[in-house]
């Protein structure tokens, strides 16, 4: 009895995954909303620490930049810096957008380091 049920229900299961396909992607797709950077694609990631990197050319607010490059996640800001200077020799970007990473990155790593004692 099972031999003679299996066709249709092998047809229902396609059929059901089918029609659950052009639901979900066609009728109803899911709509990312005030997503924050940190689920930013690489590519994305390294336009938005460029984008960073360009304001911080212009303004030179070391503190805007930190505070901006700190929605990507946990890491150091530098570590971001130096993540998008990867990419961008990578996919050749720009001579203009490397040197307005690297400045961004060289004052990043010219910060004290957490933890570390100063001299009064």
């Amino acid at each position: 009895m099972l031999t003679t049920h299996l066709p249709r229900l092998i047809l229902g299961a396609l059929l059901g995954g089918f029609l659950a396909l052009i639901y979900g992607w066609l009728i109803r797709p899911v709509e990312y909303v005030d997503t924050t950077p940190d689920s930013l694609r690489t590519d994305f990631r390294t336009d938005y620490v460029l984008m960073v990197a360009e304001s911080y050319s212009a303004d030179q607010d070391l503190d805007l930049a930190q505070f901006r490059l700190a929605a990507l996640g946990p890491l150091p800001p530098d570590v971001y810096a130096t993540d998008a200077i990867d990419y961008a020799l990578e996919l050749s970007f720009s001579r203009t957008d490397l040197e307005h990473l690297n400045q961004l990155a060289l004052a990043l790593r010219a910060l004290p380091q957490p933890g570390e004692i100063q001299a009064p």
